[in-house]
């Protein structure tokens, strides 16, 4: 377990009393049942932002607080604790890590100080496929004027649909499979030829599917030589995600501890059956192991330095192997109970299976890892 300064144990703390407080798994019921299908409560993500939650690791000079990626890792965990539906990942990680990485400064001055602020939502628009592969970006950008114009589609894009700023992967060299070639865009709300049609998913927060037509969008960064900032913000978003489904997985776990401590059966306490006390050591187990993976990528990318492949695809395949194994043992060892709507057992393993894919599932990272590792 890292090592928390005074800062980090605070920001945790505070983090976890709102999300118990104000943000239980109700929320995400209510958000759902409201059937306005909106991926999170507006009125929650501008208290965030009141909060610093937003700027966590945006520079001071663009009004951030800097704290660093294991800092807003710990707030992403108590997050996922409660199942908060928020675009904590999609804007204060992964928007402010793009334009950090690979902004301009007229680019960072625009829009980080808003982000900071959480007056605004980005997305990153990358898969235009069932899987993820990002190499396999097609979405044509061509030069129009002083910018560029986008034509093409992107899916599964989380808080698309209500997305202030895009952050775009298309394709101004080269061909589908080829790293060579892909460009990064901003692209404004509105813009000409911007579509976005909402998808359902399972886990009751949603996606986009987005289509351009000859959409104007900003060069973020060189043209053609987009694939490092691009896979480096990918990095970040899968640490930060596997922060996110860590903190779900060992709320699943509490959960499940404690019926098994109260639980009778056959005039016994069902958490006295070895089988299902081996079950639950396999799970603490499991969960320490994928604790620190996460918290080495997180502290990974604080100290700096230009690779981070191996660590973030550890992270990731470890915290999806986690999630999906801890929220089926909720399930199954709640019994009947657990199979219903009324127990929020369902809600853990709904979101495991979305979470499980976003950005690459197991299978995807376990193959990275050993390629990156030189196998």
């Amino acid at each position: 377990m890292a090592v928390l300064n005074e800062e980090q144990t605070m920001l945790r703390d505070a983090a976890r009393g709102w999300t118990q407080e104000t943000s239980p798994v109700g929320k995400l019921r209510a958000l759902r049942d409201s059937g306005k299908n909106l991926p999170f409560d507006p009125a929650a993500w501008a208290e965030m932002g009141q909060m610093g939650w937003a700027g966590v690791i945006v520079p001071e000079d663009y009004d951030g607080s800097a704290f660093g990626y294991l800092s807003l890792g710990l707030i992403l965990e108590e997050t996922g604790r409660t199942l908060t539906a928020s675009p904590l990942l999609s804007t204060a990680l992964i928007g402010a890590s793009a334009l950090i990485l690979g902004g301009s400064d007229a680019q960072k001055s625009a829009w980080l100080p808003r982000i900071a602020a959480g007056e605004i939502v980005t997305a990153l628009a990358v898969d235009e496929g069932p899987h993820h592969a990002p190499e396999k970006t097609a979405l044509g950008a061509t030069a129009s004027g002083d910018g560029y114009a986008l034509t093409g589609s992107k899916t599964f894009v989380i808080d698309g649909d209500v997305a202030d700023l895009l952050i775009v992967a298309a394709r101004t060299a080269g061909k589908p499979g080829e790293t060579d070639g892909i460009s990064l865009f901003l692209v404004e709300k509105g813009a000409a030829g911007l579509k976005a049609a909402h998808l359902g998913l399972a886990d009751s927060r949603g996606a986009a599917r987005i289509t351009f037509d000859k959409t104007p969008g900003e060069l973020l960064g060189e043209a053609g030589k987009g694939w490092p900032v691009l896979e480096a913000v990918l990095d970040r978003a899968r640490i930060g995600l596997a922060a996110e489904m860590l903190g779900q997985s060992l709320q699943a776990f509490e959960i499940t501890l404690d019926y098994l401590k109260t639980r009778t059966q056959f005039g016994q306490v069902i958490g006295t059956f070895q089988s299902l006390q081996h079950r639950a050591a396999k799970m603490f187990t499991d969960l320490e192991m994928s604790r620190s993976a996460i918290e080495a990528a997180l502290e990974g990318l604080d100290a700096g330095g230009d690779d981070h492949r191996a660590a973030a695809s550890l992270a990731k395949y470890k915290a999806s192997e986690l999630v999906h194994l801890v929220t089926n043992e909720m399930v199954q060892m709640h019994g009947g109970i657990g199979m219903t709507d009324a127990h929020d057992a369902g809600f853990y393993m709904k979101r495991a299976r979305v979470a499980e894919q976003l950005f690459g599932g197991a299978g995807y990272h376990k193959d990275r890892y050993a390629r990156v590792s030189g196998f």
